[in-house]
């Protein structure tokens, strides 16, 4: 059984391999432009930052594998393509976006060094913490994650005891979809099965625990992470709603984060702001790369260089790419997050629900459903060549670009209404 300490430990280690650069400076502008209605954004970011990773991470104290597992159903040419997609987008985006956001927070203020530089720090010392692997789950749930929360903490409660409630009027026309939306660029869907993965491998380094040990333990420390999420995502952006009046109307998200955070902890705020989003981006940069590393490691058993040749690579792509501002690489992933999140959503709910509502037909429906239907959004997610708008208008809910839902829903349904049939009438076909 594993103890009260094993489970914090856990829980800090899953919170530092999520909470990384769109995590921190995305709730603070989304509050800012929410104005009254800060708290409907915040449930809508919740929705695809919080609720869904942690399900994710659920779905993996199930499953105890990797992320390949979580589309078998579908089929294993399917699983191993998404697998790859998953990966290439992780180390070629959020992976390097951490880099570029450490830059611009953390070393340009201080040292006038250039990108490619920070880059390459940067990622030679992520190198370094992958291939300490079995020390990882220790050094990020008793070191870095209280450093974290300790100084977001700091920031979110002096701005809550210091400011006065007024909130400006909202300049967003759909706050609970477009908080939804804001969460994609967070990457934590994502996140949830690359990370979960990391975990898993970890705990089974560390300890000889049985399986239902190892479930109650993931499972128990994924829903304490996913509440400190909340709060910490909540708190920022009810701290961006109270400075609606402070700044100006069209800051950047970096800017409003460094000017609250100087609000709050005052002339030493550059050196907290610095600590805090260098140790946020960097164990989510170390979370993706050894994920990365132990997919590639199972599948490749016959190989003994794979975890380090996919370290490698994961580094040098982070330090290529990491060297972009962090507007111009959120700008890029929107359109790539537009058709993998809503297929990463419904296999990672599909994982979580019952098996009997979630046989291998039912998997094969819903996610060819959801493949067909993210299309729309993806494409109209490419700015001057996307097609004109009204071509998609007869898809529900495709005007807030969640096209996907309702078919994916109807999918669902139907698929498993006539699986039921089938098994009442003694089909011995397996679905």
């Amino acid at each position: 059984m594993h103890n009260t300490k094993d489970t914090l430990v856990t829980s800090f280690a899953l919170f530092s391999l999520f909470f990384g650069a769109g995590n921190l400076i995305l709730p603070p502008l989304l509050g800012f432009q929410s104005g009254n209605y800060w708290w409907l954004v915040a449930l809508g970011f919740a929705m695809s930052a919080v609720l869904v990773p942690i399900l994710g991470i659920l779905a993996h104290a199930k499953i105890q594998g990797t992320i390949y597992d979580f589309g078998k159903k579908v089929s294993p040419n399917f699983s191993l393509i998404y697998s790859l997609l998953i990966y290439v987008i992780s180390l070629s985006l959020p992976s390097p976006r951490t880099a570029a956001v450490t830059h611009e927070i953390a070393v340009q203020p201080f040292f006038n060094s250039s990108a490619l530089l920070s880059s390459v720090v940067y990622f030679s010392l992520v190198f370094i913490f992958a291939i300490n692997r079995s020390k990882l789950l220790d050094i990020l749930g008793k070191f870095l994650t209280p450093a974290i929360i300790l100084i977001l903490v700091l920031i979110i409660v002096t701005s809550l005891f210091t400011l006065d409630f007024n909130f400006g009027a909202t300049e967003i026309t759909s706050p609970f979809s477009h908080g939804i939306l804001e969460g994609y660029q967070t990457f934590d869907a994502i996140g949830a099965v690359v990370v979960g993965g990391v975990i898993i491998v970890s705990i089974n380094l560390k300890s000889n625990a049985s399986f239902k040990d190892k479930k109650t333990l993931v499972r128990n420390a994924g829903w304490l992470a996913g509440l400190s999420l909340f709060i910490i995502y909540t708190g920022l952006i009810l701290s961006g709603a109270l400075n609606h009046n402070n700044f100006e109307l069209n800051i950047t998200r970096i800017e409003l984060l460094s000017g609250i955070s100087k609000q709050s902890l005052g002339n030493n705020a550059n050196i907290f702001l610095s600590i805090l989003v260098s140790l946020a981006c960097f164990t989510t940069a170390v979370g993706i790369v050894t994920g990365s590393s132990d997919f590639m490691k199972d599948r490749l058993p016959k190989y003994k260089h794979a975890y380090l040749l996919t370290a490698i690579v994961g580094c040098l792509l982070g330090i290529a790419i990491g060297q972009f501002n962090v507007a111009y690489i959120i700008t890029v992933a929107f359109p790539a997050l537009m058709f993998i999140y809503p297929i990463t959503i419904i296999l990672i709910l599909l994982n979580v629900i019952p098996e009997k509502w979630a046989s291998p037909m039912v998997f094969r429906a819903v996610v060819i459903t959801t493949v067909i239907f993210s299309i729309p959004d993806f494409l109209g997610s490419l700015g001057n060549w996307a097609p004109k708008k009204e071509v998609f208008d007869w898809i529900p809910f495709s005007a807030y670009q969640l096209g996907w839902v309702l078919p994916a829903l109807l999918a669902f349904v139907i698929t498993n209404f006539v699986v039921t049939n089938k098994a009442k009438k003694g089909s011995n076909i397996r679905y």
